[in-house]
Formats: C-alpha cells, structure tokens, sequence
C-alpha cells in the first residue's frame, strides 16, 4: 500500500520530522511533535463550489486551492530509511499527518488556506502550493468572498454596476494546474487568460453580468518572469466591459517550489479607473512571491514584469 502524506522520521536526521506528500518526500522538516487534535466537524474536504464551469480554453482544470489534503492517522512510528526516494515504513504507535507548517515550525490544518504568518501579519500564506504572497497596503484576507481560491482583495466593497451584487476592486486568486499534461507556464497563461477575463468581468457564479458583460480586451504585456526563484510566464489583459471602467486581468503560472512541482496560477483581477488598486501592485506582489520559509527567493531575476500603464 502506498504510505499515505504525513509528518515521518526524516531519514537523513532521525531527530527531526520531515513531510511525505503521499509520493515523494519535501522539503519540510520540524522537531517530534505530539498529534494534533482532531478539529470540530472532523476532517474532510469541503463541498465543491455550485456553479463551476470548465475554461473556454479546456487544457487547463484547476484543482482549488482551498480544497484540503487528507489528514489521516499513521499507525506507527517510522524506522530510519533512506533518502533516496523510497517512501517512510511504520512501527509501532500512532502518528497524526498534518499539513506540513512554515518555517517556524508551527502546525496547521491540511489546508491550502490563506492567513498571515506568526512572525509577519503582512504575508499571505498558501499552504498547499508552498508559497507566500506580500499583503500591499489596501489588500487584506477574504471574507465573505464567493468566489474561490480568493488568497487576498482590496479593503471594502462596492455596488456593482450591472446586474447588482457586491464588487471588489481587487482580487487575487491562487490556483494548483491539474488534470492536464501540459506544463509549460507559457503556454497554460495563454490558454488562461480569456477565462480569467470572463470569469472576473463577464459573468459571475449565480449567471449575472455585474459589469454588464465583456465587450473587448487588448494585451497589454506578456512575457517571462522569474517567481519564487523559478521561470515563469504572464499574460495581461485590459478588459472593456458595457458597464463600469473595465479593468485588468493577469494570469501567472510558475512551477511549485514542492512536491511534485505541479504549475501554480495566480490570477489578478484589478478594476481600472481611479477606485481600482494601482496597477503597480501586480508587479510588487509578483516580485514578492516566495517559498514557505524562504525570505530571500524571489522574482525579477534575468527577466522582469512588463509595462504597467
């Protein structure tokens, strides 16, 4: 049977725990902890969001962020193996699989939630794609936010001005790409990029057009990009829409820094007019992308962000 994810002995320092995610060991380490407690209303994963609908591009699914990994019961304690990609064998005495945590050792739920990290309530953390984001001046964590694999939004909201409903002036989604043999970031951003301006700007999850619907786009950048140490790939729409100022969407796709280094994408949604975020911050978040526990890998080296006006 396949050892399924969890906290093991780290066979290269059997005095720390390292992370197997069900097919390869990461690189997460902590000390020996105690099993965590089961959380009121069990584990699981949450109910899939009503009213998905597949890409217009049909290459990439999505698997959502927020959905969990599974946590499940280890019956046993490790023995020491080796690091050669074989997985962890058990003993004898339980062991709880959680989530692997940051860099501060700190546990947390199997999760791809976003929250602030304990040392910086200005970062944003994805658990489940081993990464984290800068929270801009403006920006804070989603609530009350239907749409999903929301990691960050602009402060407040607004009446939209189509169909009704509330709007944001900023969004910014972080997504695992799967079911899809494709793994070019150049390649799965072009393909994104009409999905993620019809998905923010033409209709929403109940069949209204808040904006009144997309009438054009136009390209405003694309080009490569170095995220969180790796190569990277985005493409950049202004959008027009029949009602409101329009705005800009961006999709960013960049293989995972963990696991099985599956493409992440993180669109950008930004209203334009003078009420949108600045359009800067596509940059400055981009730029400030790095792995869990990783305060010094970042974006921008041997290629850059394209023209933001």
């Amino acid at each position: 049977m396949t050892t399924p994810p969890g906290w093991y002995r780290d066979p290269s320092a059997p005095h720390r725990e390292r992370w197997w995610d069900g097919t390869a060991w990461t690189e997460h380490r902590r000390a020996p902890q105690a099993p965590a407690p089961r959380a009121p209303g069990g584990f699981g994963p949450p109910p899939a969001a009503a009213g998905g609908r597949p890409g217009r591009a049909g290459a990439v699914a999505l698997a959502v962020a927020g959905a969990v990994l599974v946590a499940a019961i280890v019956t046993g304690v490790v023995v020491l193996g080796g690091d050669d990609g074989d997985g962890p064998r058990p003993a004898a005495g339980p062991t709880a699989a959680t989530a692997p945590a940051s860099a501060t050792g700190s546990t947390g739920p199997a999760t791809a939630t976003a929250g602030p990290s304990a040392e910086d309530p200005s970062v944003v953390v994805d658990e489940l794609n081993g990464i984290t984001f800068p929270l801009p001046d403006g920006w804070v964590l989603p609530e009350y936010v239907s749409v999903p694999d929301v990691v960050m939004t602009t402060d407040g909201t607004y009446d939209c001005p189509g169909d009704g409903g509330v709007c944001r002036h900023g969004l910014v989604l972080s997504r695992t790409v799967t079911d899809t043999a494709e793994t070019s970031p150049e390649a799965l951003a072009e393909s994104d990029i009409a999905d993620a301006a019809e998905d923010a700007y033409d209709r929403d999850l109940l069949g209204r057009r808040p904006f009144g619907g997309v009438e054009s786009h136009s390209v405003v950048a694309s080009g490569q990009v170095a995220v969180a140490g790796r190569a990277g790939y985005y493409v950049r729409w202004r959008v027009t829409t029949a009602e409101g100022p329009g705005g800009y969407v961006q999709s960013l796709v960049f293989p995972s820094t963990v696991g099985t280094e599956a493409p992440v994408l993180v669109r950008f949604v930004f209203d334009a007019g003078e009420d949108g975020p600045p359009l800067a911050d596509m940059d400055r978040i981009t730029e400030g992308i790095r792995p869990i526990g990783d305060a010094d890998t970042g974006g921008g080296v041997g290629s850059g962000i394209g023209p933001t006006g």
